[in-house]
């Protein structure tokens, strides 16, 4: 087995991402008052909680955090499992009047972030709607665009972005690149 082509971000890399994120978050939103952190499921609630620790670090503010389970929302939800399986949506908090970051780990073609928004609508009126991923791979189906990225990193339809967080995956941080047909044989 081959194993990745390459390492895009490093644990200490992916630390600095979302660190710079945070600053970002916090300069166009002038603070950190009235702002909520929503993760997708399954690698953007780690991150979400990583984004609202350093925030909070920074100015000094609690930032609610979230996590949304966008699987019924998908438009591909037929081709994606005869039985999906249902993860919990819990936002603990009213989005009212807030800004909501959604964050994610990969913003590949835009289907994921268009079901989070329908998802997150169904919860209530924000003030706003800002997108942060810690990696943005190109390949959009739909116009979309993150506010905050970690990574730019151009790839092929043939590659897989693969992301590792100590949280969901145990071991360091991560983000790799990878050849789809490698994958495929590494996860046999």
């Amino acid at each position: 087995m081959s194993g990745p082509k390459a390492i895009i971000l490093s644990d200490d890399e992916t630390r600095r991402a979302l660190t710079r994120i945070a600053h970002e978050i916090v300069e166009r939103n002038k603070g950190a008052d009235k702002l909520a952190l929503i993760g997708i499921h399954t690698r953007g609630i780690p991150l979400a909680t990583r984004l609202a620790a350093k925030l909070s670090e920074l100015e000094g503010v609690d930032v609610p955090t979230g996590m949304l389970d966008i699987t019924l929302y998908r438009d591909d939800l037929s081709e994606v499992a005869h039985q999906p399986i249902i993860r919990e949506t819990q936002v603990p908090f009213d989005i009212s009047q807030r800004r909501v970051v959604l964050v994610d780990d990969v913003l590949y073609t835009g289907r994921t972030v268009r079901a989070a928004l329908d998802a997150l609508i169904d919860l209530g009126r924000p003030a706003g709607i800002q997108l942060a991923v810690l990696v943005d791979r190109g390949h959009r189906e739909l116009p979309i665009r993150a506010d905050y990225v970690g990574k730019n990193l151009p790839t092929a339809s043939s590659e897989v972005v693969k992301v590792k967080l100590h949280e969901t995956d145990g071991g360091m941080d991560s983000v790799e690149l990878w050849d789809l047909t490698d994958l495929k044989a590494e996860l046999k």
